[in-house]
């Protein structure tokens, strides 16, 4: 990782801290849900519907959260707002492992989404962000990268220590883990302020402006539909999957379309430059739709497994690329903001996504139609994206 033009070599530090944070955020707020799911529905009996609606609420929650994280930043500061979210998130694992009740899930989610918020993506930027300018592309890609890594790692890392030691035990052993590993190295590394910038001192924007500008509108539409997309089409990839691969092979799968999110956003962070970011996203909706394509009518391996791979491609673009274009096109006091406006919108909108493309399976009882819905969504974020140009 080259070091920042604002900060030397403390960059690099923020960089790869930020890196643990994602992977440890992503590994226990955004993929440990859908283990608890399972778990919980197999260990309670509980109706999946009932399990699903208390995980829709865990994403809204932090979505509501994440709206307000840049005012918590610039209060309380990056070190601060990072150990605290390490521990709500832990708190919140214990919470859903240690459920007997259902009305338990309710201060589970609470607890969880608060820990999400302040691990998400949004938080991700308003950690890297102020450190770099020039080399910002790199930087933010590679904290992303942690995302992925945290998506490898923690959701075989689930399975085995359930089927080992217990739901309640798993839940204790990732929550101290969080806590013993993020938050002594994000204590130590971020208490750091970052350089001074021309910025500092000036005023943001309120929310209900940068609301109303035509930009951020399509920005954040684009980047909606996007991730419903990619959400809806991740919770049901391997039912799609397995009458050609089989269930091992199929799980396969989406481990190869995660690795590719890695190489995807790699490549984008080091070849974006300063080349034109929208439309080097709407190439990355294209590309994807083009996946969702094979994986909707391909027919054999090979297809699909090509589909994998361009949809894979794509994934980690669509948490990473929003900063690069709000840095573009918004002032410096506004950037934090924007990208916690996107991510809280995107949060809110993906989070129907699953109980939505499940239900179009149901009404078409076949996964073509519903993979070519998808697609067509990624085509139509692709024009909205480039349609923003012109208010850029």
């Amino acid at each position: 990782m080259a070091t920042t033009d604002l900060g030397a070599v403390h960059g690099s530090r923020v960089v790869w801290t930020a890196f643990v944070v994602a992977a440890f955020g992503f590994g226990v707020g955004f993929y440990g849900p859908g283990i608890y799911l399972v778990a919980l529905h197999r260990s309670h009996g509980w109706p999946i519907a009932t399990i699903s609606l208390a995980i829709t609420a865990h994403f809204l929650a932090g979505a509501l959260l994440i709206t307000v994280l840049p005012d918590v930043y610039r209060r309380f500061g990056a070190a601060a707002t990072t150990v605290s979210g390490a521990a709500l998130a832990a708190a919140g694992a214990i919470a859903w492992t240690n459920a007997q009740e259902l009305w338990q899930l309710v201060p589970a989610l609470l607890l969880s989404g608060a820990g999400w918020s302040a691990m998400s993506g949004a938080a991700l930027n308003l950690i890297v962000a102020p450190w770099f300018e020039h080399d910002r592309a790199r930087a933010i890609s590679t904290a992303f990268n942690g995302a992925s890594i945290g998506g490898l790692l923690f959701a075989p890392l689930w399975t085995v220590l359930i089927a080992r030691a217990g739901l309640q035990a798993a839940g204790a052993m990732v929550a101290l883990a969080t806590v013993t590993i993020v938050c002594p190295l994000a204590w130590v590394v971020l208490r750091r302020a970052p350089p001074a910038t021309a910025s500092k001192g000036v005023p943001p924007m309120t929310r209900r402006a940068l609301l109303g500008q035509p930009g951020f509108m399509t920005l954040s539409a684009a980047f909606a539909l996007g991730m419903f997309v990619q959400i809806g089409l991740f919770a049901h990839l391997i039912a799609r999957l397995e009458p050609a691969f089989g269930s091992t092979i199929a799980a396969f799968a989406i481990s190869l379309a995660t690795l590719c999110a890695v190489l995807g956003r790699s490549l984008m962070g080091r070849l974006l430059g300063g080349h034109d970011r929208r439309l080097a996203m709407a190439a990355n909706f294209l590309v994807q739709a083009v996946g969702t394509l094979l994986l909707a009518f391909g027919d054999g391996m090979a297809p699909l497994a090509v589909g994998c791979v361009l949809f894979g491609l794509g994934v980690g673009n669509l948490t990473s690329l929003p900063p690069l274009i709000a840095q573009r096109e918004f002032r410096p006091a506004d950037v934090g903001t924007v990208v916690a406006l996107v991510t809280a919108i995107n949060q809110a909108v993906f989070a129907f996504a699953p109980a939505i493309f499940g239900g179009l399976r149901d009404a078409t009882g076949a996964y073509p139609e519903v993979f070519l819905a998808g697609a067509v969504l990624q085509a139509i974020a692709a024009g909205i994206i480039v349609v923003g140009r012109r208010f850029s």
